[in-house]
């Protein structure tokens, strides 16, 4: 074999082999995502007057950047819970008020994003506004951040009140000054929710529900939320006011991972 023979036969095979380290990201890619069952559906098509926030497709939570898996602002329920919503806001609207929804149907590598900032305890950026009083080594111990969520079931939606009419939520721009979530509601990040004592995801133990050192026009606002919605089939986590399930769970033992986007939904409403 000639020189010239066998530098062609080296390159021909150096080449073969790029294309097989090559092909395998290519064929990953190319893996279709998850899509949601036919009976996930988004909340603004089943209720168009809920007000949407939904606070982790941004950087204003509590781990200070957009959380996997969240691709559109968008609410994504189950059809029952979506139409129990709906059911309350008709009530609420009567009296004034109206619902906002902060997170809905999340997706599990959401829930493991999660994980992996709570197990990175040099990532604080954020303590001062949502764990002031709380070392973030006791995150999972404490109940805080776990590494499954009812939020994946689909029937779970973290939720408030706002007095009509609404006025506009100033926007939060990362690296700016934060303040205790249990603070004064003059004093916290401005919401145009009522006041409920603390704001949406603050890892205290003043956000249970019930807790007592939250009274006067604070525990009523709770209460209403609450009430509301315990009357048309969703249950309260006590720990945390601002959590919802709809019962029965279309799914109650399947954590599903499609991408919060309308692309899931299949051309559904």
């Amino acid at each position: 074999m000639t020189r010239l023979s066998t530098t062609l036969r080296g390159l021909v095979t150096s080449f073969a082999a790029l294309l097989a380290v090559t092909a395998v990201p290519a064929a990953a890619q190319a893996r279709p995502e998850p899509r949601a069952p036919e009976d996930f559906v988004a909340l603004r098509g089943v209720d168009p007057t809920i007000i949407e926030e939904m606070r982790y497709v941004t950087a204003h939570n509590f781990v200070g950047e957009r959380v996997d898996g969240y691709r559109q602002p968008l609410c994504i329920l189950t059809r029952p819970a979506a139409e129990a919503l709906h059911l309350a806001q008709t009530r609420l609207l009567r009296k004034g008020y109206s619902l906002k929804v902060y997170d809905c149907y999340r997706p599990q590598r959401a829930v493991d994003h999660f994980v992996r900032w709570a197990e990175d305890l040099d990532d604080q950026r954020m303590k001062a506004e949502f764990y002031p009083e709380v070392d973030k080594t006791r995150l999972f111990a404490d109940g805080y951040i776990a590494e499954k969520s009812g939020h994946s079931r689909g029937s779970t939606m973290d939720l408030t009140l706002v007095r009509l009419p609404a006025r506009p939520t100033r926007p939060y721009h990362p690296g700016q000054p934060l303040v205790p979530c249990f603070a004064p509601q003059d004093e916290r990040f401005p919401d145009n929710s009522v006041d409920m004592g603390t704001g949406y995801d603050c890892f205290d133990t003043r956000s249970h529900t019930l807790d007592p050192r939250i009274q006067g026009a604070q525990r009523t606002n709770r209460l209403l939320l609450k009430d509301t919605l315990e009357a048309v089939g969703l249950v309260n986590l006590p720990e945390e006011w601002w959590h919802f399930t709809y019962k029965p769970e279309p799914h109650p033992d399947t954590y599903f991972d499609f991408p919060v986007s309308a692309k899931s939904l299949a051309g559904r409403r």
